[in-house]
């Protein structure tokens, strides 16, 4: 049988670099989208089952887990890839807590629920075979290091990668669970010289990563058989600065 991956956040970069890897290898590919980029038609051209949710919407959320444990007998891991980057900045029309509760309903929230609605699916998918389903969080650098711009957003990206090892002790041995934890992988469109070399030279290593770096860890995440429960820093070797 052909396996099955769930990719939160398929729209655009990460999301949609992996969901178009796994296509390729004839792996068959459930993805999660909010906006409707060109990119979700090309998607669902290549065969990909999307569905339209707001992961602040708990209800939404919900009705996306019937319709998947519905149409899919199977499902052997998660790839919680949905994000949104917001910095502390309130205005007349977003408060403090209207931040924090976008933060932590996307980042936490939302993770949680689908992994606790899945769970039986990925371990039924498991079968006998120790940790031959996989849950992967993408956290963030500065998870660990904070931020002070992005205080809500830190933090939300904290709580995900305590979840991982909440869920690693739970679900294992058949599942699992590990975070990826990314400093800058790819530059936003727009983005100009200055912005650049400024993020460039918080990294020893200085360079845009790049899609490819986070795939092959994924992959490799999904070949081990033996890491559970641990965070892997795709950052240039920002900690070192």
């Amino acid at each position: 049988m052909k396996q099955t991956i769930l990719i939160t956040g398929v729209g655009k970069r990460i999301g949609y670099a992996l969901a178009k890897h796994f296509i390729a290898q004839d792996i068959n590919v459930i993805g999660t989208f909010r906006t409707h980029y060109p990119s979700i038609d090309e998607l669902l051209e290549l065969g990909a089952d999307l569905y339209q949710c707001d992961l602040c919407q708990p209800a939404e959320i919900d009705d996306m887990l019937t319709r998947i444990k519905a149409q899919h007998q199977g499902l052997d891991c998660i790839i919680h890839n949905a994000s949104d980057w917001h910095n502390d900045k309130t205005s007349a029309d977003i408060t403090s807590a209207d931040i924090m509760t976008r933060m932590m309903n996307i980042h936490v929230s939302a993770p949680y629920q689908i992994n606790l609605a899945l769970a039986d699916m990925l371990t039924a998918s498991a079968g006998e075979s120790v940790g031959s389903s996989n849950i992967i969080h993408i956290t963030d650098y500065v998870a660990e290091k904070g931020s002070q711009k992005h205080i809500a957003y830190a933090a939300s990206k904290a709580a995900l990668h305590n979840m991982t090892l909440s869920f690693a002790a739970k679900l294992a041995p058949a599942v699992k669970v590990n975070s990826i934890a990314p400093a800058m992988i790819l530059f936003n469109e727009g983005d100009d010289e200055a912005y650049k070399a400024k993020a460039l030279a918080k990294a020893i290593l200085p360079k845009e990563a790049g899609n490819s770096e986070i795939i092959e860890l994924v992959d490799y995440l999904l070949a081990s058989q033996y890491v559970t429960g641990r965070s892997y820093a795709v950052d240039g070797g920002r900690q070192l600065k």
